[in-house]
């Protein structure tokens, strides 16, 4: 499949021919789903924690009679029923992260790039540079696309001066080419990909 490429300013460069086995497979949305929550899953901090008996500061002595006071058994203040008491069965650190094999993460890559295509909201442009920092040049130059939410591959390492120009662009992300990911992909709305992000993305997902 071929497409057109476009020059930064939104102007004609060419045209480039697309491999169909990885921007133009079948559409899986459930291979999609389990991608992202495997990528949310991964993320997670772990961090919560709350405290068991024996983390409770407090003295082990029973604060009163077993018998004859009219109160509730109780051996000491360090139980959930208690005010400053234990957590039962609480949240503690762990990984959140599930496990999904390796060719199934690069299916859902493939898919993710073949749907953008599919949808008519993936944008090659030959190279992704800019003479200075400035973000204002920058967002005029974008808003020629006509979009106002993208994720934009720059390949295998990203200009200084294009990711620090659109470093203040609101929903305009810019990645390099090893640091595509559906999540990224999907939450954006048009994928703007180089040439060379174009080349390194079939080399590593073809076959």
């Amino acid at each position: 499949m071929k497409l057109a490429v476009k020059t930064l300013e939104n102007k004609a460069s060419g045209e480039i021919t697309l491999d169909k086995a990885v921007f133009g497979v079948e559409i899986r949305q459930d291979i999609l789903h389990r991608m992202v929550n495997y990528q949310l899953a991964k993320r997670r901090a772990g961090t919560h924690k709350t405290k068991t008996r024996c983390e409770i500061s407090g003295t082990g002595k029973k604060p009163h009679s077993q018998k004859g006071t009219g109160r509730a058994r109780a051996g000491d203040r360090k139980r959930n029923i208690d005010r400053g008491g234990a957590v039962v069965f609480g949240p503690q650190p762990r990984s959140h992260a599930v496990d999904m094999p390796k060719k199934v993460r690069q299916m859902a890559l493939r898919i993710a790039l073949s749907a953008k295509a599919a949808d008519g909201k993936l944008i090659i442009i030959d190279e992704a540079k800019a003479k200075d920092h400035k973000t204002k040049p920058m967002a005029s130059a974008l808003a020629k696309f006509g979009f106002d939410s993208a994720l934009i591959v720059a390949g295998e390492e990203v200009d200084v001066n294009f990711a620090r120009a659109t470093a203040n662009l609101p929903r305009i992300d810019v990645l390099p080419s090893k640091g595509a990911n559906v999540y990224d992909i999907l939450r954006r709305d048009v994928l703007v990909l180089t040439k060379d992000a174009v080349n390194d993305l079939t080399e590593k997902l073809k076959g």
